[in-house]
Parts: C-alpha cells; sequence; structure tokens
C-alpha cells in the first residue's frame, strides 16, 4: 500500500497503544464505584498529570458522560474534552477523546468474588502529529510507562481506602 509519510521517514501512522494490568484486592464492584462512578473525583488521584478535571454534563457518571481536562506531562500543558463511550458497571469504562485522537479503557475481571479484581488498563493515541512522528519511539515508551503507573496507582489508593 502506498504511504507518503512512510517515504518521507515522516514515521509510522499506526496508533500507539499502552497496555498494563494488575491485580486489585477488592470486588469488580467497589473498583468500578471507584474507577467509574467516582471518575471526576478520583481520576486526578491516580493520575497526577491531570491538573484540572470537570464533568460537562449534568447527573451521574455513565454512558455519554463528557469532561475536560488539563493536563501536564513532561512539562507540556495540554487540554482535551473526552467523552464516556462505554459505560459497563463492573465491566468495563471506555474514555475517547472528543478534541484528540485519543482512546483509554479500563477492563475489570473478577477472580475472586469480594477479593479481587483484574484491572486491565489501556490507552490509545490513536494519530500522531506529523511533528511528533520522529520522537514516535519515545512516545511509546512514555504511554507504556504511564500504562503501568496507571494501574499500580489506582491499586495503591484502592487497597488504600478504609474499607
Amino acid at each position: 500500500m502506498f504511504n507518503l509519510g512512510s517515504m518521507l521517514n515522516l514515521g509510522s501512522t499506526d496508533p500507539v497503544i499502552g497496555r498494563a494490568y494488575t491485580i486489585v484486592s477488592c470486588s469488580t464492584a467497589e473498583l468500578f464505584q471507584y474507577i467509574g462512578a467516582g471518575l471526576f473525583d478520583n481520576y486526578p488521584k491516580w493520575s497526577p498529570e491531570v491538573k484540572e478535571l470537570e464533568q460537562l454534563t449534568p447527573g451521574p457518571v455513565g454512558l455519554g458522560t463528557e469532561g475536560r481536562q488539563v493536563r501536564v506531562d513532561q512539562g507540556r500543558r495540554s487540554e482535551s474534552k473526552f467523552k464516556i463511550s462505554a459505560f459497563e458497571p463492573g465491566q468495563r469504562i471506555t474514555l475517547v477523546g472528543v478534541s484528540d485522537p485519543f482512546r483509554c479503557t479500563y477492563e475489570l475481571q473478577e477472580i475472586n468474588p469480594v477479593q479481587s479484581t483484574k484491572l486491565i488498563f489501556s490507552f490509545e493515541l490513536l494519530e500522531i502529529l506529523a511533528i511528533m512522528r520522529p520522537f514516535e519511539g519515545l512516545v511509546r515508551v512514555a504511554i507504556k510507562d504511564g500504562a503501568n503507573r496507571t494501574v499500580q496507582n489506582i491499586k495503591r489508593l484502592v487497597e488504600a481506602k478504609p474499607s
């Protein structure tokens, strides 16, 4: 297939994906409550890069809820809007960028009822700006590291909560 970006050495046009998982000592319901229903309270706790977070649509967090975040990643400030495209209590929540091409999914798998849940997090940067393509390798490493930090931070925060 003809790919001008490849011919001009602009880097890949493939999405950049970071995935990580961990086992969290709590039920899927408790973990989903923290990540899903408590998204706008808890997201800045597990992702300290988030400096501002606001819910743009009224009501409880659910399918279609929209939000806005301001992040500072490695000294670079960015603002983006997102929408919840999947909200399956006890199973999955997916956020998709409205203003930027990204998708992140938090998937929960029950391992032992009430005692442990597997948390699988994935972040997909669906498109890299042409100016960033020469740095694609660094972007991939940063996204993978960020995915690992995300699951470890959520685990630490949820397991430290008093029951």
